[in-house]
């Protein structure tokens, strides 16, 4: 009975560590959707194919050119964030005043324009490359939990919390939220609004980049990764679309309902038990667990 017990619990802290790690990167993902639409009320579906071209780069720089991973992954984030830097101020900017579709359609060109420039360059081979933490693993309470889940458990949470200091604790921060809060005020009183999206776009896309350089080395350098953003969007809208811990927490349970719906359910339901529970949510709580009311910029 007592190894009985011990084997259970061991299965249930790595299922755990493994769901809160898989979470931890829906909740980024989800966690930069959120900062690019508040600050232009625009979704940008091509967040995920930023976080695969991600990827690919750091394939590039670790296995191609011969860089260390600690050289390659601040480039590869440096080009992301300066990607989507461009894309808001030279792309997304000369639609401001049309329709929100527009701004979700455009978002989704450049998505396919990206994945198919991906194609081309790299070919659609999934490939891989190694890590600092390959073939490391800890043993944590009885169980056996790869060293790579920890580290990005451990980037989810100096990420979140470099943000929540930079937003709250900084005038630069307290701006952004100003405009998201209201554009037109802010830029009466002296904030330079577009530079402002810019900015939080290529945030955004900085966070994309780290969660393709950690992701990849789990789930192989393909194509697919930009898959990630579809469980970010079933994050958000379970968290409460908007809302920035909501994006967190409906990352982190979205990760963990993968994980034990895989093991201790039928084979099909790890896919498809994640967007039943947030049926079931938004049934009883239309506007996610901890939503925020929404309403127009006027």
């Amino acid at each position: 009975m007592d190894a009985f017990d011990s084997a259970s619990l061991a299965q249930l802290v790595q299922l755990g560590l493994q769901g809160i790690s898989t979470g931890a990167i829906y909740s980024l993902v989800a966690l930069g959707l959120v900062l690019g639409y508040k600050a232009t009320e625009v979704l940008n579906f091509a967040h995920g194919d930023v976080l695969m071209l991600s990827s690919f780069a750091a394939w590039y720089f670790i296995v191609e050119a011969g860089l260390s991973f600690w050289l390659a992954l601040p480039l590869v984030v440096v080009l992301a964030a300066a990607l989507c830097w461009l894309l808001e101020a030279k792309v997304m900017r000369a639609i401001v005043g049309q329709p929100q579709f527009a701004g979700v359609m455009l978002t989704i060109g450049i998505g396919f324009m990206i994945r198919g420039g991906t194609s081309m360059v790299f070919g659609p081979d999934s490939r891989s490359y190694a890590t600092p933490w390959s073939d490391r693993s800890t043993q944590i309470a009885g169980a056996v939990v790869a060293d790579l889940n920890l580290v990005i458990i451990a980037a989810a949470l100096a990420v979140t919390a470099l943000l929540f200091v930079f937003l709250q604790r900084t005038a630069l921060g307290v701006a952004i939220q100003a405009s998201s809060q209201n554009q037109l005020a802010s830029y009466l009183c002296g904030v330079r609004v577009k530079r402002l999206n810019s900015l939080v776009w290529a945030i955004s896309g900085a966070i994309a980049a780290l969660c393709g350089v950690l992701l990849a080395p789990i789930s192989l350098v393909d194509l697919g990764l930009w898959f990630v953003m579809l469980k970010a969007l079933a994050a958000l809208v379970l968290g409460g679309f908007g809302s920035v811990p909501g994006a967190i927490l409906g990352g982190l349970l979205i990760g963990l309902i993968e994980q034990f719906s895989g093991v201790y359910l039928p084979d099909g339901f790890k896919d498809v038990m994640p967007y039943l529970v947030l049926i079931a949510v938004l049934v009883f709580f239309p506007r996610g667990l901890i939503g925020e009311a929404h309403g127009r910029r006027v």
